[in-house]
């Protein structure tokens, strides 16, 4: 038995014995099942015409009432080591799915892109679409109230990694790809075409009652920062099968944001 044949055969009975651990497999980042076919329309596009192509594969969708959300994010944001739990967005708390309400430790249905950006409420579209729709705690979703995404300011009560000042808030970093990708799509499937609000991205905060939300050079950088989790693939394939029948582009392709913006 040559050298190189010894030192394997040392490994494979040093690691059955427990005395070397196997090496693991870096860790991969999660892809999402998409239909074959489903993008086929923004192959090869960038700009204006791929956000047009998005808006136009992704338009049409299933709405649900915004009763009918309380039920749906007992699904899309089940905690996969309690059923009997939700995981809330910003704290990260996994809390039983039957303290949803109005309490200050229940949790309720915070709107990403806030429903005052765009005025429109909670009626069935931008207000009930779960897409961007997220349980959190409902004193951490009065905190961040209807304030841009951007960086920096004062600690958040019961949120840790979360800031805020008077207009912008911060959350922590495990979601801050997340919450870009979420805003990424509201800006794609509301283009005002259907009597909804049209709303856009730019690159300011204190944005108040415009449909407009911020920051973008910031949620392109979170975007990069913070990759597809396998927990977002799961609540995207969950939207598109079983409630709205439409997908979120950009947890399927997180590179389009950069292509458009």
């Amino acid at each position: 038995m040559d050298h190189t044949m010894r030192s394997a055969l040392v490994v494979i009975l040093a690691t059955f014995a427990g005395l070397v651990a196997p090496a693991l497999s870096p860790p991969v980042q999660a892809q999402a099942a998409e239909p074959d076919g489903y993008y086929d329309a923004a192959d090869g596009l960038t700009g204006v015409a791929l956000k047009s192509a998005l808006h136009d594969i992704i338009d049409g969708n299933t709405q649900l009432s915004y009763d009918q959300v309380w039920d749906a994010l007992k699904r899309t944001d089940e905690d996969p080591a309690n059923a009997n739990n939700v995981i809330e967005l910003y704290s990260r708390r996994s809390v039983p799915k039957s303290s949803n309400g109005g309490d200050p430790d229940d949790w309720n249905r915070e709107h990403t892109w806030a429903k005052s950006h765009g005025d429109f409420g909670t009626s069935p579209g931008p207000g009930t679409d779960i897409h961007h729709l997220r349980p959190a705690d409902v004193s951490v979703n009065a905190d961040r109230g209807n304030l841009d995404f951007d960086l920096g300011g004062s600690a958040v009560d019961e949120c840790a990694g979360c800031r805020r000042d008077g207009d912008s808030f911060e959350p922590p970093d495990v979601v801050k790809g997340d919450v870009a990708r979420m805003l990424f799509y509201m800006a794609v499937r509301y283009e005002g075409d259907d009597g909804r609000a049209d709303l856009e991205l730019n690159d300011e905060v204190g944005n108040g009652s415009a449909p407009f939300h911020g920051r973008i050079s910031v949620l392109l950088t979170w975007n990069d920062a913070d990759p597809v989790s396998a927990a977002e693939t799961r609540r995207n394939d969950l939207v598109y099968a079983d409630y709205q029948h439409n997908r979120n582009p950009f947890i399927d392709h997180p590179e389009w944001a950069d292509a458009i913006w």
